[in-house]
């Protein structure tokens, strides 16, 4: 197996992801053969894998593989956490994990519902005996249920894959609140989440060696995409911050170990986003000026800001319309004064 290492090098990560998706271009006209090809994949600490996908949009034009995915190996069995955003992926992630150890997959752990973290799931349903057990977020099923039919089109149109009722696969081990997997001399720690980036967040502790995986409770570099409420994140975020993590593993972007200052970015800008959006609604502003005016933040180093910043400002806008203001709302402790109503609306 691999040597541990950790990550100060945000490069070698970048590097080493745009060589998975050189392989992935190479090999695109050749079916079955991602299942040939395994993901790169680095061990993060003793038994803990980690694949980092391209910082980029869901799209063809990176085969899917823009989310970070896992795998956690015990004594008896390994815990796959993701799969990826189609099954190609998947059964490239799949072999990654049959070159690192011969053990079978005994769970597939879903952290959310949206496409490009779980559509590599039929890679691992496996009929019989055999199959392992999918985990998710007690409310994964019914979001799932409602986004599958534009997840298949999606498949198709885009991707030019076919697709069945197979592809979605749902949990068979539903978490309403916390969840202990023992995987042999290795126990996970699984946590859902109130609504915050989605309805159905989960997270991952590999209690052993104090590895995180937070999913899109955390993004790295990728601009934090709201999909569940805004209010709800922030007050995730601070319990978040509680918590006696070693290793990190966001849901986009690079592995780290300084957990505070991997959470800062994101608090600054869902804090302005929260700041702003009330200013906006204080105003008098339709939903549309405050789509136009509200700045996208100024900070260097986030992504896809064009994508998303104007989608998180329609999001935000939907939610704190109605909301008490008398009532106030959770914000996270450590924010910089950008995420307090400081910084100017345009």
């Amino acid at each position: 197996m691999p040597k541990p290492a950790r990550y100060a090098d945000v490069s070698r990560w970048l590097q080493s992801s745009h060589r998975a998706a050189a392989v992935a271009a190479a090999v695109a006209t050749a079916p079955g053969a991602w299942a040939a090809t395994p993901l790169a994949v680095t061990q993060t600490a003793a038994g803990v894998y980690v694949h980092i996908g391209e910082v980029e949009d869901w799209a063809p034009a990176w085969r899917g593989d823009v989310a970070n995915l896992g795998f956690v190996v015990g004594s008896r069995c390994v815990a796959v956490i993701d799969t990826g955003g189609t099954p190609a992926v998947g059964q490239a992630l799949r072999a990654a994990i049959e070159r690192a150890t011969p053990l079978p997959v005994c769970y597939v752990i879903n952290t959310h519902a949206h496409p490009d973290h779980m559509l590599g799931n039929e890679a691992f349903a496996t009929p019989g005996a055999a199959a392992p057990t999918f985990v998710a977020s007690a409310r994964l099923p019914g979001t799932l249920a409602a986004r599958a039919p534009y997840y298949l089109n999606a498949l198709r149109r885009d991707f030019g894959l076919q697709t069945s009722a197979a592809t979605i696969v749902y949990p068979t081990l539903k978490v309403e609140s916390t969840a202990e997997l023992d995987l042999g001399d290795r126990v996970l720690h699984l946590r859902a989440w109130p609504t915050a980036h989605t309805d159905n967040d989960l997270t991952v502790l590999d209690l052993r060696t104090r590895t995180l995986f937070t999913a899109d409770l955390l993004f790295v570099q990728h601009l934090p995409v709201l999909d569940g409420s805004l209010r709800g994140w922030m007050s995730a975020m601070a319990e978040l911050r509680r918590l006696d993590v070693a290793t990190v593993v966001p849901g986009h972007g690079a592995v780290g170990t300084d957990w505070t200052a991997m959470m800062s970015a994101q608090a600054d800008y869902l804090g302005a986003l929260l700041s702003d959006t009330r200013r906006a609604i204080r105003q008098g502003w339709t939903i549309q000026q405050a789509i136009d005016r509200i700045a996208a933040p100024a900070a260097p180093g986030w992504r896809l800001t064009e994508r998303f910043h104007r989608r998180n400002v329609t999001a935000a806008y939907a939610e704190l319309e109605w909301e008490d203001d008398a009532a106030g709302s959770p914000t996270t402790p450590g924010a910089s004064s950008a995420a307090s109503g400081q910084r100017p609306v345009n």
